[in-house]
């Protein structure tokens, strides 16, 4: 589902910056752009997908963290002698 939703946002903004109808067809298309991002049924999904950014953000901070401390660590950690 992500994919798709990928794949038609990349084909509407390609269409958009590839145009050759003018301004004036950029404009009808950044108006309606516009209303769905705007519009009731867009609204309620994007703002789960926001709040579910805001609360995962600090855990998948603290895994990078962690996993990047753990590398540097195993990267300098000197051979014991025998």
């Amino acid at each position: 589902m992500r994919g798709r939703i990928l794949f038609v946002v990349g084909l509407g903004v390609g269409y958009v910056l590839g145009a050759k109808a003018g301004r004036q067809r950029y404009e009808q298309i950044a108006s309606t752009a516009d209303k769905l991002w705007n519009s009731k049924a867009v609204a309620k999904p994007r703002a789960e997908v926001q709040h579910f950014v805001e609360t995962q953000t600090p855990k998948v901070v603290d895994a990078a963290t962690d996993a990047a401390t753990k590398a540097i660590r195993k990267a300098t950690r000197r051979p014991k002698e025998s």
